[in-house]
């Protein structure tokens, strides 16, 4: 016990550095009084010194982020499957930004969505992984448990098509929104059966197609716009108030990548002049509803609603104005989740991860 006061005074007195030292029988040590004034004196430094030395960590300043991906994935539920997937993310030094999953007892499927992220050390690098092998490797993992996965790129901004009919105020919202980066898409072209909002695009430069629609004249309407979707490479299309009921054929082309704004709280007040209809009924609040386009009219899975409250003394046409801004504000909404891939398909219904 002295032997271990006398190495702590001369550490704190400055004198030398901890070591082993036997006591001897004449000690030339410092008195007690001379002790007591180095330990008030000491500077922190000098203790500080006294701890063991921790392990070094890696310095995250020479951390850099490289690319970040998006992992969706749905299958049945069962045990297990958060492992799987992390542990593949761990196998390949990828670092998980965000995860959520959730899984449904009435349809028995889990559904996952992972944001992560490959970190490289700045000095000496490392080998990167693009996306195409991380899908293909990711396959091996996702095979055995049924897993129907997208897996992309946080850089690649996804393609909209917007098709329009004489009405523009979802249009002119999404292109504002997405020309201040609040949607982080492309919108390569716009197609309209009705040539009135050809000005608007050009204002944005965004290419217009004008493809009047007829009885006689839908199914090759529609073939140039699967044309048009093929030559642009479009991910999802956007019905930002068509006024066109789709055929199935392009329904099954493009499932689960068309989305409409319908001018109603579905399911209630479906197919034409729904304000009319909520007028009629005398209702106490009108609503939106973003969904993915079936065949079924207006019976797609819903992606996003809203509702605003009205009274008895507001007419159809006021009805019509205030309801412009939910179908807006809706709309936008479900653009915004589906391309940021936080919208699963789950029968019916969806998923929709905040």
């Amino acid at each position: 016990m002295a032997a271990k006061v006398r190495e702590i005074c001369i550490k704190a007195c400055g004198l030398g550095v901890a070591r082993s030292i036997r006591p001897s029988r004449s000690p030339s040590w410092p008195s007690i009084a001379q002790r007591t004034h180095c330990l008030q004196k000491a500077p922190l430094r000098h203790l500080a010194s006294t701890s063991i030395p921790r392990s070094k960590k890696p310095r995250l300043d020479k951390m850099v982020s490289a690319d970040e991906y998006i992992l969706t994935l749905s299958c049945p539920d069962r045990p297990g499957i958060v492992h799987a997937v992390t542990g593949f993310l761990a196998r390949h030094n990828l670092n998980i930004v965000d995860s959520q999953q959730f899984g449904d007892p009435t349809s028995k499927r889990f559904f996952m969505r992972v944001h992560f992220a490959q970190v490289e050390i700045s000095e000496g690098g490392g080998n990167k992984i693009n996306v195409e092998q991380l899908r293909n490797s990711f396959g091996e993992t996702a095979q055995p448990m049924a897993m129907d996965f997208e897996l992309c790129s946080t850089t690649q901004k996804p393609r909209v098509l917007i098709m329009v009919s004489k009405i523009g105020h979802c249009l002119n919202d999404i292109l504002f929104r997405q020309s201040i980066n609040q949607l982080g898409i492309e919108v390569p072209l716009i197609i309209s059966n009705h040539a009135d909002f050809a000005p608007l695009a050009a204002t944005y430069k965004i290419p217009f197609h004008h493809l009047p629609i007829t009885a006689e004249t839908k199914a090759d309407q529609e073939r140039r716009v699967l044309e048009l979707v093929r030559e642009h490479k479009i991910d999802l299309i956007v019905l930002a108030r068509y006024m066109q009921v789709l055929s199935p054929a392009l329904c099954a082309a493009m499932s689960g990548k068309i989305i409409n704004i319908h001018h109603s709280f579905l399911p209630s007040f479906k197919g034409a002049k729904p304000y009319h209809q909520a007028y009629d009924r005398g209702v106490k609040i009108i609503g939106a509803t973003a969904h993915f386009v079936t065949s079924d009219l207006d019976e797609g899975p819903i992606i996003e609603q809203d509702v605003a409250r009205v009274d008895h003394g507001l007419s159809p046409k006021a009805l019509t104005t205030e309801g412009s801004n939910v179908e807006s504000t809706v709309l936008a909404n479900a653009v915004k989740w589906v391309t940021e891939k936080r919208v699963l398909l789950n029968g019916h219904k969806t998923v929709v991860f905040n």
